[in-house]
């Protein structure tokens, strides 16, 4: 627990350092703390927990002033973050920020999201971390509104005892009045016909990823896509300990 006036807090994202999401995410955070961003250095959407170990990683520093640090880095989101906590910042933060990201993270996307990736890392580093998505991909998206809710949000969980072992992922719908916030379990989407075939100029066939998000379930009350669909902004807390711990005693009478 830290109080704001004290707080450190990195952030990064998957879009890039000079991305709005970004700049939006930094302005929000501001008023809470010591502000230390590790961004990409372009696009790195869909990278989720990646990381680079064929090529070097550089970073250079782009922004410094008062209570405001900024790095641009050649690798994945994930690669921004354990930068810097082993290299670059001087003290662990008191909580780790990705985002905003343009465009939902709802759903199985947390397991694809660079953003979501980044909230992860920082849940294996024991410490509270949240990724701030808004339901808009649009280059020209206003996030306003969705900066207001990453201030809220972060707040609070910088004064509370935040359990280790866990991040949140944090989703905000593009509307204008929006209800509140509501805890969530996830969706239990699927991507449906992921690649599209196309052909180059030359007559050879490459592959563009696309396809659309399918519900098999019903909009459960309690699910992340019901709430953004009824204008409530979506929290699901995600553990990174994926054992199916329920499944345990099956395998283990099955392997006597």
């Amino acid at each position: 627990m830290n109080t704001e006036k004290s707080s450190t807090i990195l952030l990064s994202n998957d879009d890039g350092v000079f991305s709005e999401g970004i700049k939006a995410l930094i302005n929000a955070m501001r008023p809470l703390g010591n502000i230390f961003v590790v961004a990409p250095d372009g696009g790195r959407s869909g990278m989720g927990c990646s990381v680079t170990s064929q090529i070097p990683v550089r970073a250079q520093l782009i922004q410094s002033e008062p209570n405001l640090t900024v790095y641009t880095c050649t690798g994945t989101p994930v690669d921004c973050i354990k930068l810097a906590l082993g290299n670059l910042m001087p003290q662990k933060p008191d909580l780790i920020v990705a985002g905003i990201n343009h465009g939902s993270n709802e759903s199985i996307n947390v397991h694809y999201s660079g953003t979501m990736g980044i909230a992860i890392e920082g849940a294996l580093n024991k410490i509270p971390s949240i990724g701030f998505s808004l339901c808009n991909y649009s280059p020209e998206a206003d996030f306003s509104q969705a900066a207001q809710y990453a201030n809220i949000i972060s707040r609070k969980i910088l004064k509370m005892n935040f359990p280790a072992g866990i991040c949140l992922n944090v989703n905000i719908p593009d509307i204008q009045h929006i209800k509140g916030i509501k805890i969530c379990r996830q969706s239990n989407g699927v991507w449906s016909e992921e690649f599209e075939q196309r052909t180059d100029p030359h007559g050879f066939a490459y592959y563009w990823l696309t396809g659309t998000m399918q519900y098999p379930e019903k909009e459960y009350i309690d699910t992340d896509k019901y709430a953004l669909a009824n204008g409530y902004v979506s929290i699901v807390p995600c553990k990174i300990d994926v054992t199916a711990h329920e499944q345990i005693e099956t395998f283990s009478r099955l392997f006597l």
